[in-house]
């Protein structure tokens, strides 16, 4: 007869429910039918007793119902997708601002059917909160909004966020053959968080000699240089304590960079590693070896063409320079630009990157 019965019904995404009715029990004879009582037993007849083992059977079933439910909501999520931009038609630029991602994005959406979307800064808005909180443990509490436990939940949030932006902004990059970049070097902390709620989507991991992002966050921090014009102040930590800033633009960019490097690590879908020296060196060949990895066909005849059109020796004179937005384009040219002191403050605190991707002796 009958030892458990129960009925699960939950929604998964708006209009679809889904239900599971369960029942389990040890019986004599003929097992019942499906929506019929179990057999009940006749006089003198000893009813068995449940059984530890059944208990366990009937645990590890509750267990695997709970995980295809967790996965039965991923798959309905893309299956709630709007029309629209396809994730699968994203390609999105991750590392640390200052390694060449401006010049990356602007070759790239030369060609047919590419895209902008620059600095939509979508994962420092969920990153800060969720790698920022006060505590290692935040993301176990449950009324957290971005915790553990709901997280299949928010991802979801974060995908149709995401989608539902770039439809209002960019309906173009609906149609076939477009592709949506999303240029999102400052908001790098956030790519594992992106790259697991998007799946399908296109992604580069973006690196540059530590060394040179932080000679070139320095030369743009001091008063007078090409981010006072922007924003209209400048970094005063930078023209009185520019070893504190070299820290302080060190820790900043490792933190980025990792996260941009985790997300590459765990993506499941296309994706290139690029490092600016290599980019800088054959740039055409780099580009076919970008879209070869990210598997998208482009016109190949076009490449030398809008490679040359955003040269460094095409950019204005008046430009570029040393307190302009396209400073120099040299790698390695750190060591004109940062005191010993200054190098080994960065080669301290990035010592896994650029043990990683640049030097076995750091």
């Amino acid at each position: 007869m009958p030892i458990l019965r129960n009925h699960i019904a939950f929604k998964v995404i708006r209009n679809i429910t889904v239900f599971l009715n369960l029942e389990a029990g040890v019986t004599r004879g003929r097992v019942p039918e499906p929506g019929f009582p179990a057999s009940i037993p006749t006089p003198g007849e000893r009813t068995p007793e449940r059984s530890s083992n059944s208990q366990e059977e009937l645990e590890r079933i509750r267990q695997r119902l709970e995980r295809e439910n967790s996965r039965l909501r991923a798959e309905l999520a893309r299956a709630d997708d709007v029309s629209g931009v396809s994730p699968e038609d994203m390609i999105w630029i991750f590392g640390s601002g200052r390694t060449g991602s401006t010049w990356l994005s602007h070759l790239m959406t030369e060609l047919e059917g590419h895209i902008l979307w620059g600095e939509p800064l979508v994962g420092k808005l969920f990153a800060d909160l969720y790698y920022s909180g006060p505590g290692p443990q935040q993301s176990q509490i449950e009324t957290f909004i971005l915790s553990d436990p709901y997280k299949d939940v928010w991802l979801r949030s974060i995908r149709h966020f995401v989608l539902d932006g770039a439809n209002a902004r960019f309906p173009e990059a609906a149609k076939p053959d477009n592709y949506l970049l999303l240029s999102e070097p400052n908001g790098s902390t956030g790519a594992p968080l992106l790259m697991e709620a998007m799946p399908e989507s296109r992604m580069v991991f973006l690196i540059r000699d530590p060394r040179d992002v932080v000679a070139s966050f320095l030369a743009a921090s001091k008063k007078g240089s090409w981010l006072e014009a922007r924003w209209g102040r400048s970094n005063t930590l930078a023209d009185q304590d520019p070893d504190a800033f070299v820290k302080q633009r060190a820790t900043w960019f490792v933190r980025n960079a990792e996260k941009a490097r985790e997300a590459y690590e765990n993506h499941t879908g296309p994706k290139a590693l690029v490092k600016y020296e290599d980019l800088r060196v054959d740039t055409v060949a780099e580009l076919r070896r970008i879209y070869s990895t990210l598997e998208i066909d482009v016109d190949q005849e076009k490449l030398p063409e809008v490679v040359k059109k955003h040269s460094w020796e095409n950019i204005p004179e008046d430009s570029k320079g040393s307190d302009k937005f396209f400073r120099k384009a040299t790698p390695g040219g750190w060591r004109e630009d940062l005191t010993p002191e200054q190098a080994k403050i960065v080669e301290s605190t990035a010592a896994p990157l650029i043990k990683a991707f640049y030097s076995t002796e750091v």
